[in-house]
């Protein structure tokens, strides 16, 4: 005899696809489906009676399993900002309150950390597509970390080092060009890439000057007062 609002499990099937789930029948109806894990950890077994409140605290279990696998698949690829997860997981579906405690959980196991990440974003760019501080601080704000935690990601960086590095596959293009040209193109490549006024004209004197190239008068003036670009870094404007 039923208790109220109590209903039977009437059989468990287990499902076939590579995401190991139990279908849970209840009084001779499919129900819902459940993680395994989830079903084997509240030992449901055919015959078992579930009241209303047990069966949201199972959906509320499966849901948080669900949440929890999405969220380390996310982090599989590379490491990512609180934000970028929180956003990630809300953008599924899932409940804030679910979404809130997975990211507690991911924070404790150290698998979530800002500061980390903005060490890796930093280190990352560096490496591969060396940018300035400006552009690298805004892409930072844009993953939602907050401003200590960028200032201290990027307190080392060497503009001038990371300016000269990113010059140089531009400068394929540039074998044959002149003077005003070599300014005007590099310049603008630069500051695309976030660098200081200051920073680009440092660089491309020392470039122009590795290059063997005569000076001319004028070539140490300040590049973008002299409006040799149209660009300027960004977050400057």
């Amino acid at each position: 005899m039923h208790l109220k609002g109590t209903r039977t499990i009437t059989d468990l099937k287990a499902g076939k696809r590579r995401e190991k789930r139990v279908s849970v029948f209840l009084d001779g109806a499919f129900a819902f489906s459940l993680a395994a894990d989830v079903a084997a950890g509240a030992a449901l077994r055919v015959g078992q009676e579930l009241s209303p409140r047990q069966e949201r605290e199972l959906a509320g279990a499966d849901e948080y399993k669900r949440c929890y696998n999405a969220a380390t698949r996310f982090l599989g690829y590379r490491p990512r900002s609180r934000t970028e997860v929180e956003a990630r997981l809300l953008q599924h579906g899932y409940r804030p309150a679910t979404v809130g405690q997975v990211i507690a959980r991911l924070r404790e196991l150290e698998l979530l950390d800002d500061a980390a990440f903005a060490r890796y974003w930093a280190e990352n760019r560096e490496e591969f597509s060396p940018r300035g501080r400006r552009l690298m601080t805004l892409e930072l704000r844009r993953k939602g970390l907050d401003r200590d935690t960028i200032e201290r990601a990027v307190a080392g960086l060497d503009e001038d080092a990371s300016a000269l590095r990113a010059a140089e596959k531009k400068l394929r293009t540039l074998t044959a060009a002149d003077y005003d040209t070599f300014r005007r193109r590099l310049g603008d490549y630069l500051a695309r890439r976030g660098f200081g006024y200051d920073t680009i004209d440092r660089t491309l004197a020392a470039l122009w000057r590795e290059r063997g190239a005569p000076r001319r008068d004028g070539e140490d003036r300040d590049f973008f007062r002299e409006g040799g670009t149209d660009t300027a870094p960004p977050g400057t404007k």
